[in-house]
């Protein structure tokens, strides 16, 4: 079942089972708007939130610090976080800053 509140021209889509499909841009230009939609995602009784970036076409640094805030938040609150289908240019973006050991990436 999609949450509705959260699809928007960013196109997050949720199953309702902790599992998230992400757009196909993060970038500087969509990550504030995608933040503030998923500031509630994290008080769900879930323990384990998933997202999967085989949708993600285009990924910037802002990108990345998106993951990582929400890898902070999930650790903070004691939720499991995976990132999955990760792109190239991600991955890539990850390994030049010294992150690809830090982000749960499968």
């Amino acid at each position: 079942m999609e949450n509705p509140l959260l699809q928007s021209e960013l196109r997050l889509h949720i199953n309702g089972d902790g599992r998230y499909r992400l757009p196909e841009a993060l970038t500087f230009a969509t990550t504030p708007q995608l933040y503030l939609q998923t500031a509630e995602m994290f008080n769900t009784p879930l323990p384990r939130l998933t997202f999967d970036l085989a949708g993600v076409q285009r990924v910037d640094s802002a990108g990345l610090a998106l993951l990582l805030e929400w890898l902070r938040e999930a650790r903070r609150r004691g939720k499991e976080i995976r990132f999955q289908n990760i792109p190239g240019q991600l991955a890539a973006i990850a390994k030049v800053s010294g992150l690809n050991d830090i982000l749960p990436l499968a």
